[in-house]
């Protein structure tokens, strides 16, 4: 995995970003975005489902619910004002006010991000010392440098870009992400963002998000803790030129939503390839099920188990543990006689045995890859579902023992 190169990243018209070192957590690191937005775009996002959500998940909400009329966008890294209270909800509306003062704004078309470290106060006023900076930093080509400014146990930005023909103009999609640990979908310790220049009915924006969340970050697991921070955000400015897209089930609608998946899975791969300690990336694909929803499960039980990571890590394939997770899965009537694994080429399993021209040197070859896939058929029916995960090494405890010092 390398850091994107800036100059594949396509400016979105309507869309500004400057970054800035505030020193939030850290001296001399990038550690504060702003994202300038064209007014009349339209702003939709999908959040954590974890109940303990931190303030600025509290705020962004409330903004959102009251219109989606957002005019920028501000992210702070080092400190996730999580489990701060009151005094952190407090925090979170002083940002927004002291961005909106500066800007012209009211401080309610302002959405605030935060990640980093849980129940410590969020020092606001660096905050509000490097805004002027940030705002000064203003362009539309920073893609690469906001990327860098939303990273936190990350060891590479992560962005990523696309143009597709739309009605005979040129759209845009481009994207940042961050995230690294703490990651499982609901969404996960991870903040994405995504901005297009494609004219849209507003209306259709929330489902899109939705839709492309599912597709994408709803479907990586690297350690199975579900973050209090987590929020995805669609951005649309409408600056374009297309005819206005009515419908997400027409041939424009279509080919906007495939450019908008597109690159959020790219930035939710990045995500995973990026995992704390992670040597391996593993696609885990569950066939044969009589639901998607039961699908998930088994790939999930597959991909959340310390045994099964560990293995990968250490490319041994005592594949009985994946089979063990498939069975614990929570699949009630599961016929384990109907069961058939392959290690990418190798198959591994037939009729819920131990197929019997599988060696145990093919499965370490595949083990021993950087990239590896895991197919499962359940045999219950044609429903199908992919996550994506890692291994589990000695230094994801090391980075998360130390990861306050």
């Amino acid at each position: 995995m390398q850091a994107p190169n800036p100059d594949s990243l396509f400016p979105v018209a309507g869309v500004t970003l400057g970054v800035a070192e505030a020193g939030v957590r850290k001296a001399n690191r990038k550690d504060l975005v702003v994202m300038s937005l064209v007014e009349g775009s339209t702003v939709a996002g999908v959040f954590t489902k974890n109940r303990y959500c931190a303030a600025p998940v509290q705020v962004c909400r409330e903004h959102l619910a009251a219109s989606s009329a957002m005019r920028a966008i501000v992210v702070n890294t080092g400190n996730a004002n999580a489990g701060t209270g009151a005094d952190g909800l407090a925090r979170a509306r002083r940002t927004c006010d002291a961005l909106a003062a500066q800007m012209g704004l009211s401080a309610a078309q302002i959405l605030p991000f935060s990640t980093g470290v849980i129940m410590e106060t969020l020092p606001v006023e660096r905050i509000e010392a490097g805004l002027p900076a940030a705002l000064a930093d203003l362009a539309p080509a920073h893609w690469a440098k906001a990327a860098e400014g939303i990273m936190t146990t990350d060891t590479l930005p992560k962005a990523a870009s696309r143009q597709v023909t739309i009605g005979g103009q040129t759209v845009t999609v481009t994207g940042i992400s961050k995230g690294a640990g703490m990651i499982r979908p609901n969404m996960a310790t991870m903040l994405g963002f995504v901005a297009t220049d494609a004219a849209i009915a507003p209306e259709l924006v929330q489902p899109l998000v939705k839709r492309a969340a599912d597709a994408s970050f709803n479907r990586i697991t690297i350690d199975g803790d579900t973050s209090t921070n987590d929020s995805f955000v669609l951005i649309a400015t409408h600056q374009a030129g297309n005819a206005p897209i009515t419908a997400l089930d027409s041939a424009e609608g279509a080919a906007l939503q495939e450019a908008i998946v597109a690159v959020a899975r790219e930035l939710a791969q990045a995500i995973v390839r990026d995992g704390e300690g992670a040597t391996k990336f593993i696609s885990i694909t569950i066939e044969g099920g009589r639901t998607e929803d039961e699908c998930c499960q088994a790939a999930y039980a597959i991909a959340h188990s310390p045994l099964v990571k560990t293995a990968f890590f250490a490319s041994d394939p005592n594949l009985g543990r994946i089979l063990a997770a498939v069975g614990y899965a929570g699949i009630d009537d599961l016929d384990q006689t109907l069961i058939e694994m392959h290690l990418d080429d190798v198959h591994v399993v037939t009729q819920g045995g131990r197929n019997p021209s599988y060696r145990e040197e093919d499965g370490q070859r595949v083990m021993k890859q950087a990239e590896i896939s895991v197919r499962v058929n359940l045999g219950r029916g044609a429903a199908r579902a992919t996550v994506w995960t890692c291994d589990l090494s000695h230094d994801y405890v090391s980075i998360n023992a130390d990861y306050r010092s």
